[in-house]
């Protein structure tokens, strides 16, 4: 029994000296982040990794910037910080259990250091992001100066005559100011910036056609495309391409600058069918306000195909098709055979949206049709003559 009693005391010594070496050789670190203002870095992302074992550890920063992190075996580690756009480290630690551990980080300390090791890198980062700030300044004023014009749009399209003039003088000093604003956004904008340098010019395109600058539109899309091609940015480039075409005066360029139109709009087809209807649908509108009805016949067919439930397209398909009616007098009655797909076009349109303008307008048309395809009576009546 004594000798049972004198294993047992042993084996509990030694258990107890394994013990106390085994938490001789477990550590922690204290950790304290301050940022940029020197004040506690609140819910930093701290990552402590073993160099040795690679075994990781993740914990994040109090109220007062402050972590710790216990079961640290005595090794090297390396601790990396995270926050938002923040990153810093690795940077190596030692943890040793018989002493006090402590990390502390000051991004305020930092940043003078780097200052003070590479002045000149700092200059030109500082330099950057001022001209970033000025190009975004006029970029932002840009497309203040479009939204005034666009709403001035809007209130002329219900304004009585004599007040669209006016509104109209001050919607040609938003478009100016618009293309003066982009303008010197695009000097601004950084030579590896692809992505700013298509917005920009697609921005300042949409202020060249504001003012009636079909050309110089097209010529800025064109470079937007170059750099990044989008359905939206072939819209543009087509709708201008349209508008330029509708006002030449030598027909061959005209049809030139027309089918280059309608290649486009399939470009932005192929990209998002959306933006290819809405494409081929404003080529339609600008043809057909140019009295160039069987031109856009065609693209407005396309808009329809792209987007079926676009009542405003099914109308102006209609109206496009109602002008190529073609009638001949017959006797005191003029008989009207409509181009085919005339009444589909309208009735579609009035399936689609039956108590809306656009719907009330193709019921209306629709009708007239009707009538003229009956035979119209053309006789004049006499009015008596009063005694």
């Amino acid at each position: 029994m004594r000798k049972l009693i004198r294993t047992c005391g042993a084996l509990a010594l030694a258990l107890m000296f394994a013990a106390v070496a085994l938490a001789q050789d477990i550590g922690r670190l204290d950790g304290e982040i301050l940022d940029k203002d020197g004040k506690p870095y609140v819910d930093v992302n701290v990552e402590i990794k073993s160099v040795d074992t690679g075994q990781t550890f993740k914990v994040k920063t109090d109220k007062n910037g402050k972590f710790i992190q216990l079961g640290l075996r005595a090794g090297t580690y390396t601790v990396s910080l995270s926050k938002d756009d923040f990153k810093y480290g690795p940077e190596k630690v030692p943890v040793d259990p018989m002493k006090e551990n402590v990390y502390r980080m000051s991004v305020k300390d930092q940043m003078a250091k780097t200052v003070a090791a590479h002045p000149e890198e700092v200059k030109k980062r500082a330099e950057e992001e001022d001209k970033f700030k000025a190009m975004k300044g006029h970029f932002d004023a840009g497309l203040a100066a479009m939204a005034d014009a666009n709403d001035l749009r809007k209130q002329m399209g219900a304004a009585p005559a004599e007040q669209k003039a006016p509104l109209q003088e001050k919607r040609t000093t938003d478009c100016q100011t618009a293309i003066t604003e982009f303008q010197q956004a695009e000097q601004g904008v950084g030579v590896k910036d692809v992505t700013t340098h298509a917005t920009v010019w697609q921005d300042l395109g949409a202020a060249q056609e504001c003012l009636g600058r079909y050309d110089d539109a097209v010529a800025a899309f064109q470079k937007a495309i170059d750099l990044k091609p989008q359905a939206g940015t072939y819209a543009g480039l087509s709708t201008n391409l349209a508008n330029s075409a509708a006002a030449q005066t030598d027909p061959k360029e005209a049809e030139g600058k027309l089918a280059e139109a309608n290649a486009d709009c399939e470009k932005a087809l192929a990209l998002d069918p959306a933006a290819g209807g809405v494409c081929y649908k404003n080529v339609g509108i600008i043809l057909s306000n140019k009295g160039r009805q069987k031109d856009a016949v065609v693209p407005l067919q396309k808009a329809t195909q792209a987007n079926p439930q676009d009542a405003q397209s099914w109308w102006l398909l209609g109206g496009a098709l109602t002008a190529m009616m073609e009638c001949k007098q017959e006797g005191e009655k003029m008989n009207c055979t409509p181009a085919p797909g005339t009444q589909d076009a309208y009735q579609k349109c009035i399936a689609i949206s039956p108590d809306s303008a656009t719907g009330k307008a193709c019921k209306e048309a629709l009708d007239g049709v009707l009538a003229a395809t009956g035979g119209v009576d053309t006789t004049v009546s006499k009015k008596k003559k009063k005694s």
